[in-house]
């Protein structure tokens, strides 16, 4: 068999406690509105797609996905990305275009404009 024992009433916080706990708060406030504010400032290292690397973010199964590829790399993740249709690939392509890697010009067709 057991007892049952009987709590203690717990003593009301002081002032003193309450000034501890409210200053540890804002301590966890502050650092979350940091990290916030840094992450909204410098959002990573890859950046945006320009200049020849293309950087996506896509879903993933242990959350999301950052896909990220310049030079070479960047030229065939485009090429396949126009070359498909599945949900990558659509995420990919606008992000090809902004990195100057749009579609290849269709077969017949010239680059420049007819007549000069």
């Amino acid at each position: 068999m057991y007892r049952k024992t009987q709590r203690q009433p717990t003593e009301p916080l002081t002032r003193r406690d309450r000034l501890g706990m409210a200053a540890v708060g804002l301590l966890v406030l502050a650092a979350f509105v940091g990290v916030g504010i840094w992450s909204v400032v410098r959002p990573g290292g890859y950046g945006r797609s320009h200049a020849g690397c293309v950087t996506v973010s896509a879903a993933s199964s242990t959350g999301g996905a950052l896909i990220h590829e310049c030079g070479a790399g960047a030229v065939t993740l485009c090429r396949s990305a126009f070359a498909h249709g599945d949900k990558l690939s659509m995420l990919t392509r606008p992000q090809c275009r902004l990195a100057g890697l749009g579609p290849a010009p269709a077969p017949g067709r010239s680059a420049s404009p007819a007549g000069g």
